[in-house]
């Protein structure tokens, strides 16, 4: 039997440009304080950490951890490429639901460099070999960066099978920037029109640049405990985990020749679905989502993985405005990893802290309207996708 696990804090810095960020410990340890402030507990009281990053030295976590306190409680690493910091949560989540722990951080961060992501290791297989290799055999390689064409071909795949609008593509980045507009802490507060976007510079067909996630620096974490440790602590109705589940590649990511599978479609649908089962609710009860949208055609493969609408609906769906504020359901209100920013362990963590403030109905400007349930997806190529229903009731 597995105990309820309640987010009692949050925090995170503004996210930066590369060059532009504190060092990497100074913003992790800025985003624990403040989810400590938050939950209103002191360091002393946190028995486990689990740290997310992707570029970084081995015990970087620890780094990160000591400048807010030396209390000896173990910290583990954590690397899951993009899905990193949802993978911390993931962790520290089955920390408290197994007994192991009554309180516990889950903190991410990423200090970046400036232009594509690329590996630091030539001289070792490469983790991405199978994902190139179906890339190559269905479209080859050219000059664009290899992340942008794995996720431009999975929205060339779809505009071919379905007969969507280059222009629908650029809508979905045209309501990011309108949400981040209203958030404080995104990187692109600037809203752009559906012409600037479709105008900028091609980087993968159907991408312009204004539709891929910019490289992006920053922190977020979270502090997650029992219902036994909040009632101690005087902490009523918090927002609480209803469901969480990991995926990670399947045969047919591989052996179908699809663009769209390789980059995570079945991950993503099968991992909503076994969400969906543990928490006895489907998409019809969500209300507000926080979902990988490193580049636009993610987005809206996205929208159907997780059922928001039916397969090769996506373009209805943005049409008639149910992906935003007035419609079904509202994406990214924080203006998504194309706007607010990806910097990769931080990334989930940052989602959770958009959907707890949501919950809580301290999103400002950015309120969803009766906020009770919503759902985080957060994906890594290689491969790994997280997804995590929290509820307010």
């Amino acid at each position: 039997m597995t105990r309820r696990v309640n987010v009692i804090g949050v925090g995170m810095t503004k996210f930066a440009k590369p060059g532009a960020s504190e060092e990497y410990n100074v913003m992790a340890a800025k985003a624990i304080k403040a989810a400590l402030e938050d939950a209103k507990v002191p360091f002393g009281e946190v028995e486990q950490a689990y740290a997310g990053y992707v570029y970084g030295d081995s015990t970087c976590g620890q780094r990160s951890v000591y400048d807010v306190g030396l209390t000896g409680i173990p910290v583990f690493n954590v690397n899951n490429n993009c899905s990193t910091g949802s993978t911390a949560l993931m962790l520290a989540q089955q920390a408290i639901a197994g007994g192991l722990a009554e309180c516990v951080l889950a903190v991410g961060f990423e200090k970046m460099e400036k232009g594509a992501l690329g590996s630091k290791f030539a001289d070792r297989t490469n983790p991405l070999e199978w994902q190139a290799g179906l890339m190559s055999r269905v479209q080859g390689f050219n000059q664009a960066p290899p992340a942008a064409q794995m996720f431009g071909g999975a929205g060339r795949e779809y505009r071919w099978k379905y007969g969507t609008k280059r222009e629908t593509f650029g809508k979905v980045s045209e309501k990011a920037r309108k949400h981040a507009a209203n958030n404080p802490y995104a990187l692109f507060n600037q809203v752009l029109s559906l012409e600037e976007i479709m105008a900028s510079d091609e980087v993968f067909d159907p991408l312009t640049r204004y539709q891929c996630c910019p490289p992006t620096c920053g922190a977020a974490a979270a502090i997650l405990c029992s219902d036994e440790f909040a009632k101690k602590h005087g902490i009523t109705k918090p927002v609480w985990i209803a469901a969480q589940a990991m995926t990670t590649d399947y045969e047919s990511s591989f052996k179908e020749d699809s663009m769209i599978k390789m980059v995570g479609y079945d991950m993503a649908k099968k991992c909503a679905e076994k969400v969906y089962e543990k928490a006895g609710l489907g998409p019809k009860d969500v209300q507000v989502v926080e979902l990988h949208d490193c580049f636009t055609a993610n987005e809206i493969l996205t929208y159907e993985a997780l059922g928001l609408c039916p397969e090769g609906g996506a373009e209805k769906f943005i049409a008639d405005g149910d992906n935003t504020y007035g419609g079904k359901y509202v994406t990214n209100p924080s203006g998504g990893l194309l706007s607010k920013g990806h910097p990769l362990g931080a990334t989930g963590l940052a989602q959770c802290t958009e959907l707890v403030w949501q919950l809580r109905g301290t999103a400002d400007k950015r309120q969803v309207p009766n906020a009770k349930v919503a759902l985080q997806h957060n994906l890594g190529l290689g491969g790994a996708c997280v997804v995590t229903m929290y509820r307010a009731d």
